[in-house]
């Protein structure tokens, strides 16, 4: 078994999409970002690369790289768990907590846990995300930016 811990931050913008695990949350601002800024997203590659021990998200898929530019963040995820199957792991669950003050997302949630779901090949019940805010202080609680957290634990195929 090998545990993963990821963690992304983007700064918010009006204009862009918010897209939180792969769902559109309405909103009048979203992150910048050199592909779509999926947080929440980059964290959980993150963590799972960092499992593996296959280094992370910028070596992988650098934000110097034109194929990354507006790329769906779900399609680096499912490239990421590719490559840890490939070293000989499989999914058993993955915790995710994003830090964003507005909008409330928490009718989005079981979305987000489908989509991630989804996107690894596994069932809803391994994956588990959260929202919080950090009661206006910091670079979220103002609404300058999104931060997430993600941990892994991952199995040894046989």
């Amino acid at each position: 078994m090998r545990i993963g811990f990821g963690y992304d931050a983007h700064r918010l913008a009006p204009g862009r999409p918010l897209i939180l695990c792969g769902v559109n949350v309405p909103s009048d601002f979203g992150p910048e970002g050199h592909s779509d800024a999926d947080a929440p997203l980059h964290a959980l590659a993150d963590a799972l690369l960092g499992a593996a021990a296959l280094g992370d998200i910028g070596a992988h898929f650098p934000d110097t790289d034109w194929r990354w530019r507006g790329a769906d963040s779900r399609v680096i995820l499912g490239e990421t768990y590719n490559l840890v199957r490939l070293a000989g792991y499989a999914l058993s669950n993955a915790d995710i907590t994003i830090v964003l003050q507005r909008p409330k997302i928490a009718d989005y949630i079981e979305r987000m846990r489908k989509s991630v779901a989804d996107t690894l090949g596994c069932d809803a019940g391994q994956i588990s995300v959260k929202a919080t805010t950090e009661e206006s202080m910091g670079f979220t609680g103002s609404g300058e930016g999104i931060s997430a957290y993600a941990v892994v634990l991952l199995e040894g195929l046989q």
